[in-house]
């Protein structure tokens, strides 16, 4: 509808082209006019208003209003800081610097504000095969049956959490063909975007790594999870061991970390080097122990020897490892994954400020 379009009012061709590139990133669609003279009839009901320069140096006054941003390419000319605050200018936002600032503004026209109960989730290995992906699969899965939900792959050395969902050859866009710049993308246009899997009654959206790429850059990481978040779903993040740059600016913003460790000696040794390199956000990781163990440690043990607090003991699961072999991943509704699963996002949900999250 034209009452929910920003309305961009100028005649400064290469601004109002940044502006409307930036609205087209988030999907935001805009209305234009030359000067405020055209604007008068949009001017109280447009969302958002956005004025070249020239606009606020040469016409007239109109009612003041909030929502009233000055876009210029560059600092803009002394004199216009004057006309500006005589016009009521909320902000003035200077290109390129301020792109991040103003798409975050175009995109909750597109979103409205954000909506409560977005939580994230990181899942990574003690140690290798510990079956991390699996779990953060299950968590997605389990979510998507409770609402909506989104699974992020971070490890660009996994093989693709597409071919673990059995989805490899299902439409949507993978790491890096999924080109996101800086500041916020739009859920809605990301959602659009995405493959997705079917489980029960849920509908869960997925980011995969390919077999060819580095893998997801920080700031497109950054940009999705927050998306995710913003747009109240349960975000599950897939992270590697080694935590590069994409991974990184994941676990960043996690609510809670989950180290999935084998209960054996070795793994319990491995996840401790792993907890080392978590560094500060190790006041965030909380364990699931997965069996079978061999020399019948427990579970309460393996947590102690780690050094952080244990989630759930998750049993192995019987013919998992052939389904996966077949392209087949749909964990039992009372599973020991499955269970596993729904334990990490009770603790997600309920321990978000005790786990000190950034916001």
């Amino acid at each position: 509808m034209t009452e929910n379009r920003p309305l961009v009012v100028g005649c400064d061709d290469t601004v109002i082209e940044e502006i409307l590139r930036l609205a087209a990133a988030v999907g935001c669609d805009t209305e234009r006019a030359p000067d405020l003279v055209a604007a008068r009839g949009r001017w109280a009901h447009a969302p958002l208003v956005l004025l070249d320069e020239h606009v606020v140096r040469v016409e007239p006054e109109l009612p003041r209003r909030r929502g009233v941003f000055l876009v210029s390419k560059g600092p803009p000319a002394p004199e216009t800081w004057q006309r500006a605050f005589e016009a009521g200018v909320e902000r003035v936002v200077t290109l390129p610097e301020g792109e991040d600032g103003l798409i975050a503004e175009l995109a909750e026209v597109v979103e409205g504000p954000g909506v409560e109960g977005g939580c994230v989730v990181g899942v990574l290995g003690g140690r290798g095969g510990a079956g991390a992906s699996v779990l953060a699969a299950s968590i997605g899965l389990t979510a998507a049956r409770e609402g909506p939900a989104l699974l992020v792959d971070c490890d660009p050395l996994g093989g693709g959490i597409d071919l673990l969902l059995g989805a490899e050859l299902d439409g949507g866009l993978r790491w890096p063909a999924l080109r996101v710049g800086s500041g916020r993308v739009s859920m809605p246009a990301l959602h659009s975007a995405l493959p997705e899997r079917r489980h029960g009654d849920g509908r869960l959206s997925f980011i995969s790594c390919d077999r060819e790429s580095l893998g997801p850059t920080a700031q497109a990481v950054k940009a999705v999870v927050e998306a995710g978040r913003r747009s109240g779903r349960v975000v599950v993040c897939d992270l590697p061991r080694q935590l590069g740059a994409g991974a990184a600016a994941a676990a960043d913003q996690a609510d809670l970390l989950v180290l999935v460790v084998p209960a054996e000696v070795r793994a319990c040794l491995a996840a401790k080097c792993v907890l080392h390199r978590l560094g500060e956000r190790e006041g965030r990781v909380r364990v699931v122990v997965r069996g079978p163990a061999p020399d019948g440690l427990d579970a309460e043990y393996v947590a102690d020897v780690v050094g952080v607090p244990l989630i759930a003991d998750m049993p192995a699961e019987r013919g998992l490892a052939k389904a996966l072999e077949r392209g087949e991943f749909a964990p039992r509704p009372r599973g020991p994954l499955a269970t596993a699963a729904q334990a990490v996002l009770t603790a997600a949900r309920s321990g978000r400020s005790e786990a000190g999250a950034p916001r």
